[in-house]
């Protein structure tokens, strides 16, 4: 039988990635176990004491190593090392396993999905904390898990999940795990969306009979997962239609949107496992402004908003909130994901005008221009300039939105959304663009 008190401990362990989950599984790791750190890009690395546990290309194939923390960010399949990580892919494991193998006394919450896992997670951070509990908000959406301090029997941990983590981990195991949706994502580095909403639902695979899972049973993708093999776990169907009552009782425009809500139901199906006071939930929920750039309304007033979701890397994370605007002039552009459709109606598509930019411009008036009315700019300010112009032309006086929701990755022209979405707002600053529309 597996003994996970001691799976990390006097072994020999290649951490591969020296980012910020790297270093925090090095740190964590190296009082009780013999470590060796490799980064392909080693000029990043600046730290003495860790350039000298460095070891070469060469000298990996020469060691045998227990196991191998590989950095979720690393594709096995196109790094430096893919062909020893092919070898010996039974070793990688991620600091997921790390944290399990030391914590797994602890509750953990864990969610994964395409859309609004980060959302998600804050939310149900604070209403755990304002429900007075220990609880602990890691993994992607920011602090490392393992850089946590002081834990007791009583921590809870709310963890962010994302498909590279879940598929890497060996031991990790989630005690309530939440699939928030499915649609096509990272195929760049899954391949196949099969590939990728298996790597999902490993999440719920790895889990006991002692163990909840949360996610729509009738979810086509997650049915085929069903049919292939036994669930130990017990099975929490969340539909948004059993929560309508409780949706009544948000007042917070935040969760206007169907996916939003639909976000929300699962808060609100783990509320009732925890039994946590409704007043309470309420009150959070309703106080809750959401994380930035992501739907964030950064203005608002009756003549139009401004919606910065800088956020949206693929068509599916924008289509909600498409969905739910009367009057849309849409900024799109950036790196368009593998196997992204536009999947909304040419008939529920004639509210909205697409201004396309960035250096894939012709990649996205190929996939809108028999569904939505687009122009061309070569750059974000010349497009906001552009809607300028044409909401002054606009003669009715209809509610009308400016949505930066790029449906497409960053980093043709942007460090990341982060910075894709502050440049945003600088713009608008810049530009003046609340004044304008008003004169």
């Amino acid at each position: 039988m597996l003994d996970i008190k001691k799976f990390f401990f006097k072994k020999k362990i290649l951490i591969y990635g020296l980012g910020e989950t790297g270093l925090s599984s090095y740190n964590f790791l190296k009082k009780n176990n013999d470590l060796y750190l490799y980064d392909d890009n080693k000029n990043l690395i600046k730290n003495k004491i860790k350039k000298k546990l460095l070891v070469k290309r060469k000298n990996i194939y020469k060691n045998k190593f227990d196991f191998i923390l590989l950095s979720p960010g690393i594709n096995f399949k196109k790094c430096h090392l893919k062909n020893f990580l092919k070898k010996n892919f039974s070793k990688i494991v991620t600091d997921l396993d790390v944290f399990y193998g030391h914590y797994f006394h602890n509750k953990n919450i864990t969610i994964t999905g395409t859309n609004g896992k980060s959302t998600t997670a804050r939310l149900l951070f604070e209403i755990l904390k304002n429900q007075k509990k220990d609880v602990r908000l890691v993994g992607n959406i920011g602090n490392p898990i393992l850089n946590e301090k002081k834990i007791t029997s009583k921590t809870i941990f709310v963890i962010e999940a994302s498909s590279y983590q879940i598929e890497y981990s060996k031991i990790f195991k989630a005690n309530y795990a939440l699939i928030l949706n499915v649609s096509p994502d990272h195929l760049e580095r899954h391949n196949t969306f099969k590939n990728y909403v298996k790597s999902k639902f490993k999440l719920v695979r790895n889990q006991t009979n002692n163990d909840y899972s949360f996610f729509n049973v009738k979810d086509k993708f997650l049915k085929r997962e069903i049919k292939k093999e036994k669930i130990y776990s017990k099975i929490v169907n969340v539909d948004i239609r059993f929560f309508k009552r409780n949706l009544a009782l948000i007042k917070n425009p935040y969760f206007s949107t169907e996916g939003n809500q639909q976000n929300l139901s699962f808060i609100f199906a783990l509320a009732k496992n925890f039994k946590l006071k409704k007043n309470i939930l309420f009150k959070t929920i309703n106080k809750f402004k959401g994380l930035k750039f992501r739907q964030q309304i950064i203005f608002k007033s009756k003549k139009f908003t401004l919606i910065n979701d800088s956020k949206a890397t693929s068509y599916s994370s924008s289509l909600d909130v498409l969905k739910s605007l009367k009057k849309v002039f849409w900024i799109v552009g950036g790196i368009p994901k593998k196997g992204d459709k536009f999947l909304l109606s040419k008939k529920d598509s004639l509210n909205i005008k697409a201004y396309i930019f960035g250096k894939n411009r012709n990649y996205f008036v190929k996939h809108l221009k028999s569904k939505v009315k687009s122009q061309v700019f070569k750059n974000l300010e010349q497009a906001l300039k552009k809607i300028i112009l044409d909401i002054k032309l606009e003669k009715n006086d209809q509610h009308k939105t400016i949505l930066f929701s790029p449906s497409a990755a960053s980093f043709d022209s942007f460090k990341n959304f982060e910075d894709r979405g502050k440049k945003f707002n600088l713009l608008v600053k810049k530009l003046k663009i609340k004044k304008l529309i008003y004169d």
